[in-house]
């Protein structure tokens, strides 16, 4: 395999007869482009999302759990869904429990643990 040419971020590799159109490499090992960017692996909020609950996990087991990574300043478990959110006094704190306790095993589960995104806005008119 030899490299054709790299045009605009896109490195051109021939395999045979076949040609592979490769992304540009800062984006498969994560670099910034611009300052826009969120840089990878660091936390800019203190509130997480936790997925992959039993259902009969309550606010208090939870709260428990994340305790001992920091100070938990609210839970909230969205009811029969499987998932809710945690916040911590800090995004240190925050990144520091998510770095723990991801693929963890609690309650005979794996918790999936990421930072939550911002709520997205909803429209004025439901759709029934």
């Amino acid at each position: 395999m030899r490299d054709l040419l790299c045009l605009n971020n896109v490195i051109v590799k021939e395999v045979g007869i076949t040609i592979l159109l490769l992304p540009p490499i800062r984006n498969v090992i994560g670099l910034k482009r611009n300052n826009n960017e969120k840089e990878v692996g660091k936390m800019e909020g203190s509130k997480l999302y936790v997925g992959n609950l039993k259902y009969s996990v309550n606010n208090d087991k939870l709260k428990e759990l994340f305790a001992a990574y920091g100070e938990v300043k609210s839970v909230n478990i969205i009811e029969g869904k499987g998932f809710g959110f945690i916040e911590m006094s800090s995004p240190e704190e925050a990144k520091k429990a998510k770095d723990a306790l991801n693929n963890t095993d609690f309650e005979d589960r794996p918790l999936k643990i990421d930072e939550a995104r911002p709520p997205r806005p909803r429209s004025e008119y439901r759709r029934y």
